[in-house]
């Protein structure tokens, strides 16, 4: 089942973004990142991506600003209200997978946390 792979798509629907704009703001909730960083991990040229970019800074949803260590680069970062878009619109699922945690005993849950390492590793295997 292709479930997880499914949610982008349905995040980008539902806020009115295109799945390269949320793949954007995913890429942006862990760090800053230079646009062309953002093109190479979107597969896309750096025109593509600076139109990406464009599309969320006037969203308000992600900012530009000068690198910290080279002021001659850029660096794209999300907002605080894209960070409030992407959570909005995963704290329904969040909130059910608490509940479903809250259900577990700590026996059940030894056994789902060794099924979910192993399965992890599986697939780096694989990567």
């Amino acid at each position: 089942m292709q479930v997880a792979g499914a949610v982008p798509g349905a995040m980008a629907r539902r806020a009115g973004l295109s799945y390269n704009e949320i793949a954007v703001l995913d890429l942006l909730s862990d760090h800053p990142r230079g646009p062309g960083e953002i093109a190479r991990s979107l597969a896309v040229t750096s025109a593509a991506a600076s139109g990406i970019i464009d599309r969320l800074v006037a969203r308000g949803y992600a900012v530009r600003g000068p690198h910290p260590q080279d002021r001659r680069r850029t660096v794209v970062e999300i907002s605080e209200s894209g960070r409030a878009e992407i959570v909005g619109h995963l704290m329904p699922m969040i909130t059910q997978l608490a509940a479903l945690d809250d259900d577990l005993s700590e026996r059940d849950r030894e056994v789902v946390l060794r099924y979910l390492t192993d399965a992890t590793a599986a697939i780096h295997r694989l990567l």
